[in-house]
């Protein structure tokens, strides 16, 4: 063969070996991007945790709007609905630290918004894990 064909060869079997451990890292980061999203409760604890404060909040929402990497969701703005999301925020916070929380409350609605957000997947998380 000439050298010329050697070296195209040479060079293809080059590019698809750092495809493949560049495909590898891509596969390690996700791996650990996950490892990230995982509730520090136990099950039974989670079960508790679903069956109470969740549920709870679940009757609540009025609305849901996803967006990468959020989920943001609509409630009356009373005091009540202010005080429930304040106790779900500071559990929440402890066994599911990658999380972060906003709260938009205004004067001048009768609803308010409370947005949860975090690392890449945080949004399927919420979705099949905590199912909120």
């Amino acid at each position: 063969m000439k050298p010329k064909v050697w070296l195209l060869i040479l060079v293809g079997i080059f590019t698809l070996s750092n495809a493949s451990a560049q495909e590898k890292l891509s596969a390690m980061k996700g791996l650990m991007e996950r490892a990230k999203l995982t509730c520090k409760l136990s099950t039974p604890e989670l079960q508790e945790r679903k069956r109470t404060v969740i549920a709870e909040l679940k009757t609540l929402i009025k609305e849901r709007k996803e967006e990468p990497n959020a989920v943001s969701y609509k409630l009356e703005s009373s005091d009540k609905n202010i005080d429930l999301i304040s106790a779900f925020i500071k559990t929440e916070r402890l066994c599911c630290d990658f999380f972060q929380f906003s709260l938009r409350v205004e004067s001048d609605s009768e609803f308010m918004w409370l947005k949860l957000s975090g690392p890449e997947g945080v949004t399927e998380f919420i979705r099949e894990e905590i199912g909120f």
